[in-house]
């Protein structure tokens, strides 16, 4: 992993500076972090153990009815705590805003307790430094794929690259300072934080920008997983795609140490696999060992499909998956994956099990 004759040319990542500052100050703003911790202890909804469609989906939940329904927020991305989180099993899912009354909300987080189905949204933010002091803005991305490793959580933000967070750096709003307007971001006149009425905010730390080599198309982040197959952690990354779009699989090496990606002399990220044979249409791929698996969905109306195999030799598993089916993320110890569903009314997270699949 070390030589760079081992990386591949076409696509690599660059890491920006951290807003330490930013970070610190919008801590101090609020009164301290909460972390993962805090959200955990303080959840005010609750999931709801459901049936779900698609011959390959074993256990799962519902959200409750508000985030089952809303046609403003949809599903996309899921992940799991790949170190211990207080001796609980949790579980996150992105979501992104649609536009609604010309006002989009950009992207939120749901940890969930798999143990209660509690949870709660925690809205993705950028900390910004104006005239001095600290304010936020959304984070306006598709938020298609996380991975959660180590202290990071890292989100998809297809053609923009990744952006990165610690999950300590969580915050919460305090009330003196809680402004309760839904449709507001950002410091207000009288010194009160709005954030669209989320208490809870995670600040981006830095991010990943997206650079392409002379001659090829630069990558979409579409989705993510982690893939610790292997012993040392990956960081795996695809492309949604229609018609004669690209349709690419990465495989980025993580440092172990830091959890960062690895960086060759150059300062760029580069993949130690580049795949051009993906599947059209593909909204998540987790790979363990040598092989891929990929959700791909047929809308609203139709159950999706899984793909198993290897590039060039996909086998369909079709009407194994719910309509809509999304991002993939794998549980090595549990020999289980698992997978969200994007559509209003028929939003679920649920479980499949590897063993069946070969």
């Amino acid at each position: 992993m070390g030589m760079s004759d081992q990386f591949v040319e076409g696509t690599h990542l660059r890491r920006t500076d951290e807003n330490i500052d930013e970070v610190e100050a919008l801590a101090e703003l609020l009164g301290g972090r909460s972390g993962i911790g805090g959200v955990l202890d303080d959840p005010n909804r609750r999931g709801v153990s459901a049936q779900v469609p698609g011959r390959a989906a074993g256990p799962g939940f519902r959200w409750d009815l508000d985030d089952l329904a809303s046609l403003r927020w949809w599903p996309q991305g899921v992940t799991w705590s790949t170190d211990d989180t207080d001796g609980r099993q949790v579980l996150a899912t992105s979501w992104y805003s649609r536009k609604l009354r010309d006002l989009a909300k950009g992207s939120r987080i749901s940890f969930v307790d798999l143990s209660t189905l509690a949870y709660r949204h925690v809205l993705l933010v950028q900390p910004v430094m104006v005239d001095g002091r600290i304010d936020i803005k959304p984070l306006n991305v598709h938020a298609g794929g996380i991975v959660w490793c180590g202290p990071y959580l890292h989100v998809a933000g297809t053609s923009k690259g990744l952006f990165t967070c610690r999950v300590d750096d969580i915050v919460r709003v305090p009330g003196r300072l809680f402004d309760t307007d839904r449709d507001k971001i950002g410091r207000q006149p009288g010194g009160k934080l709005a954030s669209y009425g989320y208490r809870y905010l995670l600040p981006v730390r830095f991010s990943y920008q997206a650079f392409n080599d002379e001659g090829f198309p630069r990558m979409r982040y579409s989705f993510l997983s982690l893939d610790r197959s292997q012993g040392d952690p990956y960081l795996v990354a695809g492309e949604y795609g229609r018609a004669e779009q690209t349709t690419r699989l990465v495989r980025y090496p993580l440092d172990p140490s830091t959890y960062h990606l690895v960086t060759g002399d150059d300062g760029f990220s580069r993949p130690l696999l580049l795949e051009d044979r993906g599947q059209k249409q593909m909204q998540g791929a987790a790979l363990v060992g040598d092989t891929w698996y990929i959700t791909s969905s047929r809308g609203a109306t139709s159950l999706g499909s899984l793909y198993v195999g290897k590039p060039g030799a996909f086998r369909e598993h079709r009407k194994a998956l719910p309509m809509g089916c999304e991002d993939l993320t794998y549980w090595p110890s549990r020999g289980v994956f698992w997978s969200v569903s994007e559509f209003p009314g028929l939003r679920w997270v649920y479980s499949m099990e590897r063993r069946r699949f070969g």
